[in-house]
């Protein structure tokens, strides 16, 4: 009696085995933009990248004076083997446009259909009309500051962490010089002399960054966070121990009133959660000064505002207040080389994935920043910040 299976004859026949085909490298166009927001003075790529990127056989297309607020000329881009345009149309029709920040619908006007565009997101700057914008044109969008890896780390966004954390006490010090009408205070290093206090909040990359500079600087520091797990891993990362404490009104409130210097670190899912009230301000000294570093997210303390850098401070309640966001900007030149230093070998990457397609099929962390493939909101973040539909990345199949 024939032994009955849920197979046919055909489907037992043992088959070829089918192997991906590697797709080819892929030689990329990039476009280099003249960034438009007079606050943006950095540059993604440097004429040490440009020269890397045309080693491998890549054209560069820069805009004329697109990084002389980082102190690039055009003629170091141009013996770096970048071509130089004054047709800014001319640039936005390559297909890859590499920029600090989002391209403005004008812009994206400019755009051909299918461009694939790298630059930073700013959540805060975007409205619904330039995802739309993004679908009509079926524009990919990568985020270089949502790459990340499997361990959760930011390359993009612990950079500049890293700079905005230093810059803060840099700038913090120029206030309080008797020129810029402060308290005429040194941090700190001085014989006999008491240093200068500084209260930080928050644990992350900044704060850290802060900590240090202002330790080194003969500062007295103490760092205010409630999560135990960062504290303890700043403790660890910094070159001695310093006092730290979780948020409490009371504990926080009398450090405040001690301090010659705030610094602002804290960041929420969405906006930075308001930690100081405005009449902890109110009771702190006359002439102190406060950086909201995370001004750019509602910032941290309730008495903070924006302001820009040719009109950086305001005082209220006697307390300087500075709320400049893009704090690295300031720093355009270092800034720029700590992004072209992230970007370039990533770029590299995309290009040995052969095109935007490969990259989404095989595991690069290159997938993690795209928040637009082909006009499809991919970043489920974007889609429920601005009502918008999502579409999982890792759902395409080719």
């Amino acid at each position: 009696m024939a032994t009955l299976t849920p197979f046919s004859i055909k489907d037992l026949i043992p088959q070829e085995e089918c192997l991906m085909v590697e797709r080819k490298r892929s030689d990329l166009f990039i476009g280099v933009p003249k960034e438009n927001v007079l606050t943006e003075k950095r540059i993604c790529i440097t004429p040490e990248a440009v020269q890397t990127l045309s080693t491998y056989g890549h054209r560069i297309l820069i805009e004329k004076g697109a990084g002389e607020a980082s102190s690039y000329s055009d003629l170091d881009y141009s013996k770096a083997g970048a071509e130089i345009t004054t047709d800014t149309k001319k640039v936005f029709s390559c297909p890859v446009i590499v920029k600090v920040a989002p391209p403005t619908l004008e812009e994206i006007k400019l755009m051909a259909p299918y461009t694939v565009i790298w630059s930073t997101l700013q959540l805060k700057t975007l409205t619904r009309p330039y995802f739309e914008a993004l679908s009509k044109k079926k524009i990919s969008a990568i985020g270089f500051d949502f790459i990340h890896d499997e361990n959760g780390t930011y390359p993009a966004v612990s950079a500049l962490s890293e700079i905005a954390g230093t810059a803060s006490i840099l700038i913090a010090s120029e206030l309080m010089t008797t020129t810029n009408n402060g308290k005429g205070l040194l941090f700190g290093n001085i014989s006999g002399v008491i240093p200068t206090e500084v209260v930080i909040l928050g644990a992350g990359l900044v704060a850290e960054n802060a900590a240090r500079t202002a330790i080194g600087m003969g500062a007295s520091v103490r760092v205010f966070d409630n999560s135990i797990q960062k504290l303890r891993r700043l403790q660890n990362n910094l070159p001695q121990r310093i006092s730290t404490s979780t948020i409490q009104e009371k504990i926080l409130l009398k450090a405040l009133m001690r301090c010659d210097v705030a610094i602002g670190a804290i960041r929420g899912k969405n906006r930075a959660p308001i930690v100081v009230s405005d009449t902890m301000v109110e009771n702190m000294k006359k002439g102190a000064v406060i950086i909201d570093v995370s001004i750019d997210t509602g910032g941290c303390f309730e008495t903070s505002e924006l302001t820009t850098h040719d009109n950086p401070t305001f005082v209220k309640n006697g307390v300087i207040h500075y709320g400049v966001p893009n704090i690295t900007s300031r720093y355009s030149r270092t800034a720029s080389m700590a992004l072209s230093n992230i970007i370039t070998p990533l770029l590299l990457e995309y290009t040995d994935s052969g095109d935007l397609d490969g990259t989404v099929h095989c595991e690069s962390i290159i997938k993690s920043g795209i928040y637009s493939y082909k006009g499809l909101i991919t970043n489920r973040n974007v889609a429920e910040w601005f009502d918008l539909d999502y579409k999982d990345i890792h759902l395409f199949t080719f």
